[in-house]
């Protein structure tokens, strides 16, 4: 359903794991983890692997750092309960992609994680499985070193310099550009001849920013679903249905006071149904969808489990 690359072999310095302390509303009423609760697990898992090599505060001190440029997260297996002991196995690699010319085009930090869970229920007699461990679900996070706060003729970073190691890492990752969430997935069909606006604009606040002075990452993927939802119930699809998957690629980000808007379009394979989402500004809304510069990109597949 979704682009998550082929793990790669790691020396164990870049592997690590952590507990997911998840809140009451992270696990729906069918026992089963949230997409938006799982990318959460890579803070005290591999980011804290990351923050403990070596070359990460000799780049921090040059004001050079990862950001986040892709998620990609698939639901797993449940039922969990609230009280499910939930932790995160992962692991990060330092890369370069290169451009048609084959020179180096940027370095990337990409982090894979398996998040794990016993089988539980919160309410009622214990399944079957009760106590199992489960493949609750998988994140995978992709991230562009740069320098975010330098001028911008400094912000691109293809060279790095600490003592000891190269100055490209020597890994090879292939670029997936943000406009490939939003194609149509292998054996699909669309529903929607074009992309059509969200009828609700979204009015962006305070509560919706981190201390990186603009919209957190992570608020993207529920406003996602709740249009995704709001579109495939006017396509007669009105059955409760859950996102098991969705991958969202970040071009630009948002800030407190702006008002955004969703644009979906719907497709179906056998019988799931998924949606193509875009972010846009309030002005590039009032024109032409097809001549917008999105600021996000998704792609969501959702089940009736």
């Amino acid at each position: 359903m979704t682009f998550i690359p082929a793990e790669p072999d790691v020396p164990a310095a870049q592997t690590a794991s952590g507990p997911l302390v998840i809140r009451y509303e992270d696990i729906n009423q069918n026992g089963k983890l949230l997409l938006d609760a799982m990318p959460v697990v890579l803070g005290p898992s591999v980011w804290r692997a990351v923050w403990q090599h070596r070359a990460t505060a000799a780049l921090a001190a040059e004001g050079i750092l990862p950001i986040l440029s892709r998620f990609v997260i698939e639901g797993g297996e449940g039922p969990l309960s609230v009280m499910s002991a939930i932790k995160g196995e992962g692991k990060f690699q330092l890369a370069h992609t290169v451009g048609e010319n084959g020179a180096v085009e940027r370095l990337v930090l990409n982090m894979w994680c398996n998040v794990y869970g016993e089988a539980g229920r919160t309410h009622g007699p214990p399944p079957a499985n009760a106590g199992e461990r489960l493949l609750a679900g998988r994140v995978f996070a992709e991230h562009v070193i740069t320098r975010p706060f330098g001028p911008p003729e400094a912000r691109k970073v293809t060279r790095i310099s600490v003592p000891g190691l190269p100055e490209v890492p020597p890994d090879r990752y292939t670029w997936r550009p943000p406009e490939a969430s939003i194609e149509l997935p292998p054996g699909a069909r669309w529903l929607d001849d074009t992309f059509t606006l969200d009828a609700t604009p979204v009015i962006f606040g305070l509560d919706h920013t981190d201390s990186n002075q603009h919209v957190n990452s992570l608020v993207y993927p529920r406003l996602f679903v709740e249009a995704a939802l709001r579109r495939l119930w006017d396509l007669g699809r009105k059955n409760p249905l859950l996102a098991r998957a969705a991958e969202i690629a970040y071009r630009k980000p948002s800030f407190a006071g702006e008002r955004v808007r969703v644009a979906l379009r719907a497709f179906a394979r056998d019988d799931a149904a998924g949606v193509a989402a875009i972010l846009v500004s309030d002005e590039e809304a009032e024109g032409p969808i097809g001549k917008a510069r999105p600021r996000v990109f998704a792609r969501i597949w959702f089940a009736e489990a």
